[in-house]
């Protein structure tokens, strides 16, 4: 199936009336996870993040082809 590069947020049965709010709610809600964290509690929860994530997708091949798309330009 390949990564989904389009919008994707949202929560089941809740619908909106703009397509980029719940990308907005998205990034209020990974902001207030670093409210009041250190520089080392920020990396250590965004690495935590990833980990978890990672998990739930569990395919190797789509989980490369993130990494290789995060890394580009870098």
């Amino acid at each position: 199936m390949g990564l989904s590069l389009n919008l994707n947020f949202g929560e089941p049965g809740r619908h909106y009336a703009r397509a980029y709010t719940p990308g907005d709610d998205f990034y209020e809600e990974l902001i207030n996870l670093h409210h009041d964290l250190s520089d080392e509690q920020s990396v250590q929860v965004n690495a935590r993040l990833i980990l978890l994530l990672a998990n739930h997708i569990g395919d190797l091949t789509i989980l490369r082809e993130a990494m290789a798309i995060a890394r580009q330009d870098l």
